[in-house]
């Protein structure tokens, strides 16, 4: 039903590209992660949760959008949306043709996140999944841990006067961060990034704490404030107004020590918005799909172990590779 072309997955019996690498006449789009929306389609669909998030990062251009499980037919193809956990309006795109179903499942998280509607696992013959994190050693602690040890080393650096600042990637990542801190432990600061999109998370009745953006506190603030930043501001002009912080980054890379060595945060947060291996190997199990398409991060181990298992799979190239930052315009305010 879907073949894999220099513009990605397309669909030739609905006419249609999922995630297109690039400038296409009709998009389907699982997120708005940059890796997944490109800008320049003729007409864009995806889900009415992730609608807004989707035009506002195409600069306003009109996005359709469908409710989750909402039938569609287009051309000779039934298409639905259903919710795949990884940020909000994130989903799974679920296609039959001729009493065949397909599913292309985006990027998922199988964890509980009270920003996103949760994992909904869908049956099918092809299932086509990512693999981020498709190796045995990423197994994601509990996130009731994570972010108490956040909150200890949030009080730590109150005791010595020292800012924290945490980065997570400004759509999904952040939103997540902000819904597990406890205002009460001091402010809570934003990058410009970071406050745009969880302005657009409250609006679509996500609860998040208060925020401001950090670029109107001053020094007192500083001193008890957790500031929420992407990677990418990290030793900006930014970042660096803001003195000796301590820097920590959330992210399911921190699994592995090095990873937060050679990036030089003082700390690292496993926290992913991707599923870890046992949430990959559950996911694929509950379709109960006999043939899997495994893309994006360690396809090899994953696509090996499914074999093993009986089941006809493969890996397929894309030109993006799994957990990709976005670079955001420095703030240029000044403290």
């Amino acid at each position: 039903m879907l073949t894999l072309t220099d513009r990605g997955l397309y669909c030739a019996a609905g006419g249609f590209h999922v995630d297109p690498w690039g400038p296409v006449a009709r998009a389907v789009v699982t997120h708005a992660h940059g890796d997944h929306l490109v800008w320049g389609c003729g007409v864009y669909l995806t889900s009415n949760q992730g609608r807004a998030i989707a035009s506002h990062r195409l600069g306003g251009v009109p996005v359709e959008g469908l409710d989750w499980g909402e039938r569609r037919t287009i051309g000779d193809v039934t298409l639905s949306l259903h919710p795949a956990g990884h940020i909000l309006g994130s989903s799974q795109v679920r296609l039959e043709h001729r009493g065949e179903v397909w599913v292309v499942s985006g990027d998922y998280k199988v964890a509980p996140d009270p920003t996103v509607t949760p994992f909904e696992p869908v049956r099918c013959h092809t299932f086509i999944s990512e693999s981020t994190f498709g190796l045995p050693v990423y197994q994601w602690p509990d996130e009731r841990g994570v972010f108490a040890d956040i909150h200890a080393w949030w009080r730590a650096n109150q005791a010595e006067g020292r800012t924290s600042i945490l980065y997570g990637y400004a759509l999904g990542k952040a939103q997540r961060l902000l819904a597990g801190l406890d205002p009460a432990t001091g402010p809570i600061l934003t990058h410009g990034a970071v406050e745009t999109m969880a302005e657009l998370y409250r609006q679509a009745g996500v609860p998040l704490p208060a925020t401001r953006p950090a670029t109107t506190a001053r020094q007192p603030d500083w001193e008890r404030a957790m500031v929420i930043a992407p990677p990418s501001a990290d030793a900006s002009p930014w970042a660096r107004r803001f003195g000796h912080a301590g820097t920590a980054m959330a992210s399911g890379w921190m699994r592995v020590r090095g990873a937060r060595r050679r990036r030089g945060f003082d700390r690292g947060f496993v926290l992913s918005d991707h599923a870890d291996w046992p949430g990959l190997l559950e996911a694929i199990a509950a379709t109960g799909a006999s043939t899997v398409w495994v893309t994006h991060g360690f396809t090899g181990p994953l696509v090996r172990w499914l074999r093993e298992q009986g089941l006809d799979a493969q890996a397929i190239a894309t030109r993006f590779e799994g957990d990709v930052d976005e670079p955001v315009a420095d703030e240029q305010a000044t403290p």
